[in-house]
């Protein structure tokens, strides 16, 4: 039997990067999927490609904008009613925003980011964890970012928000623990999405590719992740190996973070 054989996940931001990744591996051992995303038609590709190649699984795929209490309130609903229960949700819709000076960031920029990045995460949980704790626990994993552990130049409303989910991820940690669920987050460095290419692309315009290397000299690794490799994280926390992690922020990023305020001159 695969390990999540009969398993329902929820995957927010499920057409691409992350989200699709996270989808593959989930879909490869078994599981059940309702994918969730803004993006019509590269939802539907997704779909597509899950179904072709893994054979045996559900795939529900529901067009929303996780900004939207109301949309967030009816992938759940559409969920519950396709599936009769939520296993795990993978709450991993966000977007950067843009980046500049704190003092010149564009106001409504920034209330979309918070739009997207915290409410969209706090909506997902406030429905979904009660359909959880009906079913006797679950597991969620968040998606926070190393933007969420420490500050990043010319970010500050995506540094906001990721530190709010990191708060948010121990607060449902603390509350509903005793229910089963275990809530974690994880916080990715660079890893090579179309989301982080287009902050290479924001940095250098003329040669993202050289913002890319630079940035990758920078890690001990010397190198930016894969989205497999975060999948692969996620995967163990959402299942039922992992029985006692609950509140932690897990930073995936080479080591890159150890660094901070000890780079050499």
């Amino acid at each position: 039997m695969k390990k999540f054989e009969g398993k329902t996940i929820v995957i927010t931001g499920a057409a691409a990067g992350l989200g699709y990744a996270a989808a593959e591996n989930l879909a490869s051992q078994g599981a059940n999927l309702s994918l969730i995303d803004y993006n019509e038609e590269t939802l539907k590709e997704a779909e597509q490609q899950l179904l072709q190649k893994y054979s045996g699984i559900k795939v529900l795929a529901i067009v929303a904008d996780v900004s939207d209490e109301a949309a967030v309130k009816n992938y759940v609903d559409q969920t519950v009613k396709e599936f009769g229960t939520i296993d795990g949700f993978y709450n991993n819709a966000g977007i950067e925003g843009k980046q500049t000076p704190l003092i010149e960031y564009d106001t409504n920029i920034f209330k979309k980011v918070i739009d997207i990045n915290l409410l969209g995460v706090f909506y997902g949980m406030k429905y979904i964890i009660p359909v959880m704790i009906k079913n006797g626990g679950g597991k969620i994993v968040n998606v926070s970012s190393v933007g969420g552990l420490r500050g990043v130049l010319n970010q500050a409303a995506y540094v906001a928000t990721k530190h709010a989910v990191a708060g948010l991820t121990k607060q449902a940690a603390l509350e509903y623990g005793s229910d089963g669920i275990l809530t974690n987050a994880i916080a990715p460095g660079a890893i090579m999405t179309p989301m982080v290419e287009e902050a290479f692309r924001q940095v250098n315009p003329d040669n993202p590719e050289a913002a890319e290397k630079e940035y990758a000299s920078r890690n001990p690794v010397k190198r930016l992740g894969t989205p497999a490799e975060v999948a692969s994280v996620v995967s163990f926390l959402l299942s039922d190996d992992n029985g006692y992690l609950n509140g932690q922020v897990i930073a995936i990023d080479g080591g890159e973070a150890n660094f901070y305020g000890n780079e050499k001159k």
